[in-house]
């Protein structure tokens, strides 16, 4: 057992060992801003209260918020799919 377990434990090392630093500064970054921003300023009385205002502010930061990594732009602005009848040529006269 102890040989099974040491050979686990060896490969969980190896895997981890060459991780992109890139990677870890993003986490770190993102950790940081929710810290800060977020959970240094509330206090959740619920698990619900928690997970809706933390939704809340995960959409407000992937959504609406400049990166500077993105040349101040938004990393994926909201978009509008209309639905497959809307765009039928009737339906687009009867609006109009």
């Amino acid at each position: 057992m102890s040989g099974w377990l040491s050979e686990i434990q060896e490969g969980k090392s190896q895997q981890y060992r060459g991780a992109p630093k890139m990677r870890t500064d993003n986490v770190e970054s993102f950790n940081g801003k929710l810290r800060d921003e977020l959970l240094n300023g509330e206090i959740f009385y619920t698990l619900r209260e928690a997970q809706v205002i933390i939704e809340c502010w995960r959409r407000e930061y992937n959504t609406f918020r400049p990166h500077s990594a993105l040349d101040y732009r938004p990393p994926a602005p909201e978009t509008v799919l209309w639905p497959p009848w809307s765009r039928d040529e009737k339906f687009l006269a009867a609006l109009t």
